[in-house]
This record gives structure tokens, sequence and C-alpha cells, in this order.
């Protein structure tokens, strides 16, 4: 069979069939679990490349594969997903879509820079990278759930979705800024996991008391 199959890629595969749900849920209005898969890639992909590298006998084509499919996976995931979802949510006018199109184009040219950029570095270095050169396009599986989550705050759905409008582009222009951002540690990421975790619990099963209670009316 074409392709590999060894522990180091299950993670971006589950990743990839998590983003799938995902969109099939956000297309028939079931966004509630299209921000629950979304949320799910994210995890996936925070340890997928730590798993990998645990496997301290990858052979070069093995290596440079999982470099490839990662970041497959990861336009479908965190590119293609949350477009669709932002969509369904209100960006659905000439000027949103255009928005969510140079979303799309500015994750889709880091990805493809950092295919090649990543392919150069570990010829030359090897070992796990301790920057990330720009915002890494994961960032939206952090963002949206939280936006989501906090959008009773907004005193009309039209200020959400304007502020949805405004965190799409940023994001994705950051996407491609050239700047330098640590990674987080390990405590970092587990905070970022139950702040996001947390959010999505809150909008599968107490969404509608949620939104009361921010709104002031129990």
């Amino acid at each position: 069979m074409i392709g590999f199959y060894d522990y180091t890629v299950i993670l971006t595969y589950i990743s990839f069939v998590s983003a799938v749900a995902g969109i099939f849920c956000a297309s028939s209005r079931q966004l509630q679990w299209a921000i629950f898969f979304l949320a799910f890639s994210g995890f996936c992909d925070m340890f997928d490349g730590k798993i990998a590298r645990t496997k301290k006998n990858r052979t070069e084509d093995e290596e440079s594969f999982g470099i490839q499919i990662d970041s497959l996976c990861d336009i479908v995931c965190f590119g293609v997903l949350p477009i669709v979802i932002c969509y369904k949510l209100g960006m659905d006018h000439i000027y949103g879509m255009a928005i969510l199109a140079l979303y799309g184009l500015a994750g889709l040219i880091r990805l493809g820079y950092f295919n090649v950029m990543e392919a150069k570095r570990q010829r030359e270095e090897g070992g796990a990278r301790k920057y990330y050169q720009g915002l890494p396009i994961t960032s939206m599986a952090i963002a949206l759930p939280l936006l989501f989550v906090v959008s009773p705050l907004f005193p009309t759905h039209g200020a959400f979705i304007a502020v949805l409008h405004i965190v799409v582009a940023l994001v994705g222009f950051l996407f491609i800024l050239n700047f330098r951002l640590r990674k987080p540690n390990v405590k970092q990421v587990l905070l970022i996991v139950a702040a996001v975790a947390l959010a999505v619990v809150v909008i599968l099963f107490a969404w509608h008391s949620w939104r009361n209670l921010l709104k002031g009316r129990i």
C-alpha cells in the first residue's frame, strides 16, 4: 500500500477525519459540534509531532512524509474547516467571503513555506523547533472556540460578526507576518488545552444556560 501507517502519523490521520466530520457538521449548521471537531483536531496537532519524534529510527522518507502529511492535514483542519464554520456563522457577504478566501490563502502560503524551510532545517540542524515563524495555523483552533463561547457578551449578533471578521483577518495576516513566537512549554500547552476544553464543554452541554447567564436573564 502507498503511504506510511505506523504510530508516528496516526494522530495526523485522526485529526483529518475529525476535520471532515466538522465540515459535515458545519454544513448542516450543527455549529457546536463543528467547533468541537475543530478543537479536537487542534488537540491532535499539539501532540502528533511529539509522538513522531519518539521513534528514533525513522527513515528520511518517513520524516519527509510526516512533514508533508501534517501540512496537508493542517490546511483542511485549520484552513477549510474554520472557513466553513465562519461562513455559516455569518461571514456570508462578499467582504466576509473575501476575508475568508484571503485567510485560506495565507494559511496555504504559510504551510507551503514551512514545508520548504522545515525540510531544509531538518537536513542542517535536526531536532524540534523552539520557535514558530509567524503565527501557527493551528491558532484558529484556539481563537474560534474561545470567541464563540464569549459571543453572548456582545450586545448584538451583528457586533459578534463584526469582531469575527476582524479576528479572522488578523489571524490570517499573522500567518504570513515574519516574526518569531516561542513555542509554549508543557505547562502552557496544558493551560491552553484546559481553556479550550472548558469552552468546548460549555458550548456542547451548557450553551443555552451559559448564554442566558452572560446576558443576565437568570
